[in-house]
């Protein structure tokens, strides 16, 4: 069997969801990568170097420049024929093609994979990870998503794939690229960062969510989270969220300042090597997935942490 990961990038490198793609994919046989790009050679290339490839197809058009979901899905079903497994990150993107791929072949995707038991059957997480289900697919062709905290990401080096060039599909005319609108930080982006510190509600405002959790952030070169309460209060913006409606993050060092744990937040943090919690309520729901806990005042606590580093 052959399984082809549709590859995340930004026609210049590889992004790192693939990496872990790749990994849940080698668990299946033989592992090509496609890249859907325009003037994305540098991407068909670093994708070449990822251990574990054997082959890596490029698509190039200017119709892939934005990737479109509508063209990026007519793409991978041009040459979804010669593969049984088609992975791609549960990501914001990968959700958005992987769909219309599924749709397109009438079968059903398996989504959010966390392991791989055989060629047809998969462990995936459902209510907000408190059960793991076993699903079993019997469709020719299987259409996943693969959560990448639960694979370790592949090499980027060791491997000497082929690129092979495959002939790019027509724009389908169906949807158009308008503009976009991107949140630039010196911090490290959250689903990539290996420290993350997160604050919730009890920090009471937008203001205080600065004053005490960006220092902290900024002393450990960590990215900077934020709970759905604490989002939906207006204290950060969206794209800081961490849970099961935001990013599922698996750092090295996971910090919750404030946060109680629900299990909302705890669906997207809590395969965190390392957990430590911070906060005055003792019965609190964090302390009991934490590996350290603090019980002690936020707006104290962390101020002498940092001074303490």
């Amino acid at each position: 069997m052959t399984a082809l990961v549709i590859a995340e990038h930004d026609n210049n490198s590889i992004k790192s969801a693939t990496l872990n793609v790749v990994t849940a994919a080698k668990a299946l046989g033989d592992v090509h990568v496609l890249v859907v790009g325009s003037n994305a050679g540098a991407a068909a290339a670093a994708a070449a170097q990822i251990a574990g490839v054997s082959k890596v197809l490029h698509a190039d058009g200017a119709q892939f420049a934005d990737g479109l979901a509508e063209n990026v899905a007519a793409q991978v079903l041009a040459v979804a024929s010669a593969y049984s497994h088609l992975l791609f990150p549960a990501t914001a993107a990968g959700k958005n093609v992987s769909p219309r791929v599924a749709a397109k072949l009438d079968v059903a995707q398996v989504s959010e994979i966390t392991k791989i038991v055989s060629a047809d059957t998969f462990e995936r997480p459902i209510y907000a990870g408190n059960a793991i289900a076993t699903v079993q697919s019997a469709d020719a062709v299987k259409v996943l998503t693969v959560r990448g905290t639960a694979f370790d990401a592949a090499a980027t080096t060791g491997g000497s794939s082929a690129v092979e060039s495959v002939a790019a599909v027509a724009d389908s005319g169906s949807s158009t690229f308008v503009g976009r609108e991107v949140t630039k930080s010196a911090r490290p982006e959250l689903t990539a960062a290996k420290i993350i510190v997160s604050g919730g509600r009890a920090l009471g405002s937008a203001e205080k969510f600065n004053e005490v959790m960006s220092p902290l952030a900024d002393k450990l070169n960590a990215g900077l989270g934020a709970s759905r309460a604490a989002v939906d209060a207006g204290y950060a913006p969206n794209d800081l969220q961490v849970g099961q409606t935001g990013k599922i993050v698996a750092p090295q060092l996971y910090i919750a300042c404030g946060i109680s744990g629900a299990i909302q937040h705890l669906a997207g943090m809590k395969d965190s090597k390392v957990i430590v919690a911070i906060n005055k309520d003792p019965e609190a729901p964090i302390f009991q997935v934490a590996d350290f806990g603090l019980e002690a005042d936020l707006f104290t606590a962390v101020p002498e942490l940092i001074k303490a580093l």
